[in-house]
Order: structure tokens, then C-alpha cells, then sequence
């Protein structure tokens, strides 16, 4: 399996931004950023193609995240704007070989490669 390299987490205010890196120790066509608190499910947050053929974000956080990629680097991102307290969890990247459709996106059990996770937390 490929080695996730994850970085970017931290200590924030309400209202900052934040932008997480994953490097994927091999290429990866499908890439995604899942979010988890203790006693609740993994939540899924985002997910890329890495050609850039599809993208998908939930959708409660439209409009505050976006995704992008370093092809030099082999590094995906995650930004995140206006962070709340309620994004306040561990971070996970996750990624795929395979080219995953946008219904399937959203779904854990489809990334064979996950990151170490890390902590974002968000308070004054």
C-alpha cells in the first residue's frame, strides 16, 4: 500500500483558514479528505480526481472548502475558510488507484490508502 503523508493541522481561531497536504508516496487518481471526532463516524469532507475530472464536497461545507493538487510535488490540498469550533476533528486523507465515480466518492470503504490523520482544532 502507498504511504499518505498528511501535514498542515493545528490550533486555530474561529474565522481562520487552514490548508491541509497530502503526498502520496504513489500517484493516485482518486483523493479525499475525511474528518473524524471521537464517538462519531468517520464524515466524509471531500474528494478529487486527480485529472480534474470531478470533484465532490459535502455539502454542508460548500462554499468554505475547496481542493487543489500539486502535480510537481505529487501533493493534494485541502483549504478550508471561516473554520468553526464544529470543525474542530482529526483529518484523514485518503486515496485510490482507481478513478472513482462522484456517487462513490463518499464512501471510505472505496479508498485502499489512508493518511495517519491530522488534528484540526478550532477555538478562542
Amino acid at each position: 500500500q502507498a504511504q499518505l503523508v498528511e501535514s498542515g493541522g493545528g490550533l486555530v481561531q474561529p474565522g481562520a483558514s487552514l490548508r491541509l497536504s497530502c503526498a502520496p508516496s504513489e500517484k493516485m487518481n482518486t483523493v479525499a479528505w475525511f474528518r473524524q471526532v471521537p464517538g462519531k463516524e468517520r464524515e466524509f469532507v471531500a474528494a478529487f480526481r486527480w485529472n480534474g475530472s470531478g470533484t465532490r464536497y459535502l455539502d454542508s461545507l460548500k462554499g468554505r472548502i475547496t481542493t487543489s493538487r500539486d502535480n510537481a510535488k505529487n501533493t493534494a490540498y485541502l483549504h478550508m475558510n471561516n473554520l468553526t469550533p464544529e470543525d474542530t476533528a482529526v483529518y484523514f486523507c485518503a486515496a485510490v488507484k482507481s478513478n472513482l465515480i462522484i456517487s462513490s466518492m463518499a464512501n471510505p470503504r472505496f479508498y485502499d490508502n489512508w493518511g495517519q490523520g491530522t488534528q484540526v482544532t478550532v477555538s478562542s
